[in-house]
């Protein structure tokens, strides 16, 4: 099928980020969000819009390690060197945010200790595609935050910071040398950007102070983009919610990208400011309530309102979804967000000439 747009070069896509100036259109990396696969009996018309549209990014994923230890295999590449029967049955049944899989803080130090490796072969696919002229970013899941609760249930993570905090630095310490393993191995293999998540935000505002995130966050996060950095790498962070409250510590530890200044958490304009073009908008359009529930007409108009108020001069704006994009959504609202997205984004470029 022939591309209704070409994919922006690499150094477009660098330059908008650095803020240098725009490329041809706004940036768009919509597959990043659309798995064809999920929308099930119109999987064939998803994959007819995708296929329409050349993404502005070559995505390579960072396989990230199981929770816990699989006995039946020789691979040691998990959080836990415990498997999960180690934990009483009804511990493992509980909702995901609400499952304890360290039960006792205190055990931290054995669990770094068999920590598993950023350079383990299960990491990074067999056969990682070659550059094909495109922005390289490799990605991975769950940072700081998600990867705390996810191994010590949600209200334990809330109130480890207050309860433990040496734990907490412990385990955010351990994290951040196996994240620049990543990096380190990324850069290797020609990435241009690393992006990955935390979610630190809820619908009206951060999961917690800014002084708990000046502690506990805000170093690491430091030193993670600094390592990027220093392997000529930008970082890319997706974080749903309010985080308005962190964007003035973001810029000034250098985070290149923020994903996806979320609808209905924050006014987009009061973000917009706020950035200032300090940091790469990442915008993502709202997959909760305008996609699935509105007519393809209003899709067009959220785009463009997104565009008019993220659209700088000198770059600094790309343009996703907001998350996921999920099986409700309409066949005619996908096409007609892929389509604005290319061509609004080709028109606010073209007019600013």
């Amino acid at each position: 099928m022939e591309k209704k747009f070409k994919a922006l070069s690499k150094q477009d896509v660098k330059d908008v980020i650095n803020g240098k100036r725009n490329a041809s259109r706004v940036p768009v990396l919509l597959h990043f969000w659309t798995t064809p696969s999920v929308f099930e009996e119109k999987e064939p018309q998803v994959r007819e819009i995708c296929d329409a549209y050349e993404q502005d990014a070559q995505v390579i994923p960072i396989e990230t390690p199981a929770v816990f230890a699989d006995k039946s295999s020789e691979s040691s590449y998990s959080w836990l060197y415990y498997d999960e029967n180690a934990l009483p049955k009804e511990a493992r049944s509980q909702a995901l945010d609400k499952q304890i899989n360290i039960p006792e803080f205190e055990d931290i130090d054995e669990i770094i200790e068999h920590f598993p490796s950023p350079y383990d072969k299960a990491a990074f696919p067999k056969n990682i595609p070659e550059p094909d002229g495109r922005y390289r970013l490799f990605s991975w899941w769950y940072c700081f935050f998600e990867r705390h609760w996810s191994l010590r249930g949600m209200e334990n993570a809330l109130t480890d910071f207050y309860l433990y905090p040496d734990e907490v630095h412990k385990l955010y310490r351990a994290l951040t040398d196996f994240y620049k393993g990543y990096i380190e191995r990324a850069a290797q293999n020609g990435a241009d950007g690393i992006f990955t998540s935390d979610d630190i935000g809820t619908q009206t505002g951060p999961f917690f102070s800014v002084e708990i995130f000046r502690e506990f966050f805000k170093p690491y996060y430091k030193e993670l983009i600094e390592c990027a950095h220093s392997h000529n790498m930008h970082f890319w962070l997706h974080t749903c919610g309010n985080i308005l409250d962190f964007m003035d510590d973001f810029a000034e530890i250098g985070l290149d990208v923020i994903h996806p200044i979320q609808k209905y958490t924050m006014d987009e304009k009061e973000a917009a400011k706020k950035i200032d073009g300090r940091i790469c908008i990442w915008a993502g359009f709202d997959v909760q309530q305008t996609i699935p529930y509105k007519t393809a007409d209003d899709v067009k108009k959220e785009v463009r309102f997104m565009m008019d108020t993220y659209f700088r001069d000198n770059g600094k704006f790309m343009i996703t979804a907001g998350n996921g994009i999920t099986p409700d959504c309409p066949i005619d609202s996908l096409n007609a967000l892929y389509s604005e997205c290319y061509e609004y984004g080709a028109q606010k470029c073209s007019e600013d000439k």
